[in-house]
């Protein structure tokens, strides 16, 4: 069983404002994230908020997703993963991480990651345009104790640094993967 874990707790301040509710193909930006993970072969999806989470809640209140709340969302993006591992069920084989402002990740690109996940040996997947590493990021519920002791000063960079033989890296012609929305100007390019 593969879940997607979408991290939607950030405060957007460089955004100015929640850019998870900012509009987006019809929708909001989270919802057509969510709509990619639900087109694609990930079984479920679950949400971490913290930061605006009922103005989010109920925008994604009909959708088949579930949510999670990190009380410590301000600490940095790591607890927001952390808080998403300890909440998965056991029966969980594996994780997409993916960030909530990425609404350009079509579910092919998110498919060719599970497949090379299950045509694999490997731990954790890392998607790669151009040479560059982007998300989502799949990791093997393996990982799950040790992911709650990352130092947060380096994030998931440690998991990766520390397991670089259980590493694929999946070239894709997708440059989506490198592309989130951090800024008005990010925000504008994206929808141009």
């Amino acid at each position: 069983m593969i879940w997607a874990l979408v991290l939607a707790a950030g405060e957007s301040i460089r955004m100015g404002r929640s850019k998870q509710l900012l509009p987006f193909a019809n929708k909001t930006i989270l919802e057509t994230v969510i709509d990619h993970i639900n087109q694609s072969t990930v079984d479920e999806t679950l949400i971490v908020l913290g930061s605006n989470r009922e103005k989010i809640e109920e925008v994604i209140k009909n959708l088949p997703v579930k949510s999670v709340y990190n009380p410590r969302f301000k600490e940095g993006m790591l607890t927001s993963v952390q808080k998403g591992f300890v909440s998965l069920p056991e029966e969980v084989e594996a994780v997409l991480v993916f960030l909530g402002d990425q609404p350009m990740i079509a579910s092919s690109v998110i498919d060719q990651i599970v497949s090379a996940y299950h045509s694999s040996e490997k731990g954790i997947i890392l998607p790669v345009y151009g040479q560059k590493r982007g998300h989502p990021v799949l990791i093997d519920t393996k990982y799950r104790q040790e992911l709650a002791n990352l130092n947060p000063e380096i994030g998931l960079r440690e998991l990766i640094h520390d397991h670089p033989e259980d590493i694929l890296e999946v070239n894709l012609d997708s440059s989506s993967i490198l592309e989130d929305i951090d800024t008005p100007e990010d925000y504008k390019n994206l929808k141009n």
